[in-house]
């Protein structure tokens, strides 16, 4: 009934914050205490939400339950899923105020004010650098903790972030999807094609 009434009665003694349900509250109370109680057997990273930790769980897997309907992409969150959806919709429905410009978002429409605000709210406690998103700032501390997440599920080869894992991953599969317009030789990496571009250039002069 509470869902009803609105009525919030378990309230934290810390900063009075109301919830419906002492397992909200509970679960709440990990913020302040700072308490990860949800442990993977593997990595040892901790979470304090045991749905967290489920989540992370299918990183080690590899395995990605929620299935594009459209284009069969798989994904490991259903959240994940959902925003790609709009892709294939076309649909941005956030737009900023300031210059009009639209995003599928709510969190790209808010880290873009930010570039009109000029604010970077998010610092890292180790260095002091700041970053307009937080998304930004947990790219950055794994920098400081050395955490690899990304495992290539050919080599076991740990990488950083996962863009640098699909980088790699055209190592085993061979594909090399960066053409030159000039001769249409074909490059694994896109830096090695700008490198190759140099030639032509100096053809070119000749």
């Amino acid at each position: 009934m509470l869902i009803h009434t609105g009525e919030k009665p378990y309230i934290c003694e810390i900063c009075n914050n109301s919830f419906r349900f002492k397992g909200a509250l509970n679960r709440h109370m990990l913020i302040h205490t700072g308490e990860k109680p949800h442990v993977c057997e593997i990595c040892e990273k901790s979470f304090r939400e045991k749905s967290k930790l489920n989540n992370h769980i299918l990183i080690h897997t590899g395995e990605k339950p929620h299935v594009c309907e459209v284009c069969d992409k798989p994904f490991r969150e259903k959240c994940k899923l959902n925003k790609h959806k709009l892709i294939h919709t076309g649909e941005k429905p956030h737009v900023c105020e300031v210059c009009n410009k639209s995003f599928r978002q709510k969190g790209e429409l808010n880290g873009h004010m930010l570039t009109h605000s000029g604010e970077r709210p998010h610092l890292c406690e180790v260095c002091n650098k700041s970053f307009r998103q937080k998304s930004d700032l947990n790219k950055h501390m794994l920098i400081h903790t050395g955490e690899k997440p990304y495992v290539c599920d050919k080599c076991n080869k740990l990488f950083r972030r996962k863009r640098n894992l699909n980088i790699h991953m055209l190592i085993h599969t061979g594909e090399k999807p960066y053409i030159c317009e000039v001769c249409k030789r074909s490059f694994r990496f896109d830096s090695t094609l700008k490198k190759h571009m140099i030639i032509h250039k100096r053809e070119a002069l000749l």
